[in-house]
């Protein structure tokens, strides 16, 4: 399961946290604008925006789990067990398997409104990448440096998209109902309340945070959107960059799963976040922190010839690096 969620101050920012029992090797991939991305049903695109993101180690193709392009545009696709539904080839439609989707998307749209005007004509067919790699049911959120948010779920009807004002995506049920939940915790708040149990009754205020009393705190999908859309709307930082982005990190962090906690199958396979990324969609830059490794590490999109046709790669780095000052 996964969480992702945006964050504006003076720059826009996107990210999220990647839980899932296995690692596949995930590295840092940058698709320069002339790699050229091969599709399964429509024709072969050799020019494009840039675009960099973390994908599974699979090398010749960039599977992105989350990526962002140029031009500010961002995406990350989360787990969608249940209810996600893939179609079969529709000669009326842009057929698009989920795994092109990421590239396919961040590839030719330059803002969420340019996304939505593409995302009309696709049909996400069913068609996995590999026999030994069958399709992952997911959904997707995308934002850009505007701050604006949406959606995208493959639902038996077609492909759905739903604003998403409150900034954040986890996984099920579907958006429109997670966002419906929000409604049973509008009378949190981030200051402690008034006494209004009971006429006569002296009830005691004995500790900071009871505004948010009843805020779920608990690893489900829902539990984790109503938390990180609570944390992310009272979020308060500096504008700067460092400020900004820390604070990013915390607000994931408030739903970060330790290892052990999500038990998945013997022998001891738990679900954990494996790391939590932070795209500041405006300046091109990736940071990221592993589960291994808290110190937050940085790529940038403009340190490398993006004029190329060669993916670029680096290998998360997973180890913890300590600081010692003595």
């Amino acid at each position: 399961m996964c969480t992702a969620s945006n964050y504006i101050t003076e720059k826009h920012y996107f990210g999220r946290n990647f839980d899932y029992e296995i690692s596949y090797n995930e590295r840092v991939t940058i698709t320069p604008r002339n790699y050229e991305f091969k599709y399964r049903k429509i024709d072969d695109i050799k020019s494009h925006y840039a675009i960099i993101g973390i994908a599974a180690g699979i090398d010749g193709y960039p599977l992105y789990y989350d990526a962002c392009n140029e031009k500010g545009l961002a995406m990350a696709g989360l787990n969608f067990a249940g209810n996600a539904v893939y179609k079969e080839f529709d000669e009326s439609m842009i057929n698009i398997t989920p795994f092109e989707l990421i590239p396919y998307i961040l590839g030719g749209a330059s803002s969420v409104a340019e996304a939505r005007q593409m995302l009309d004509e696709i049909n996400l067919v069913n068609i996995n990448f590999a026999d030994e790699l069958p399709l992952s049911p997911l959904h997707w959120m995308l934002s850009d440096s505007t701050g604006e948010a949406i959606v995208v779920e493959p639902l038996e009807e077609g492909l759905k998209i739903y604003d998403n004002p409150v900034g954040v995506l986890t996984n099920n049920p579907p958006f429109d109902k997670q966002l419906f939940t929000l409604n049973d915790y509008r009378s949190l708040s981030n200051k402690n309340p008034q006494n209004t149990f009971g006429a006569g009754i002296d009830l005691d205020e004995y500790s900071r945070g009871m505004g948010a009393i009843g805020l779920p705190g608990d690893l489900s999908s829902s539990s984790r959107f109503a938390k990180v859309a609570f944390t992310r709307a009272n979020s308060y930082s500096g504008s700067d960059e460092k400020s900004s982005v820390s604070q990013f990190f915390h607000i994931l962090g408030s739903v970060e799963q330790q290892n052990g906690c999500t038990f998945i199958s013997d022998p001891n396979l738990y679900e954990y976040t494996i790391y939590t990324s932070c795209y500041n969609t405006n300046d091109g830059v990736l940071y990221y922190r592993t589960y291994n490794n808290s110190q937050i590490t940085a790529v940038s999109l403009a340190n490398e010839d993006l004029d190329s046709g060669d993916l670029i790669n680096y290998l998360l780095i997973n180890e913890e690096q300590f600081n010692f000052i003595n």
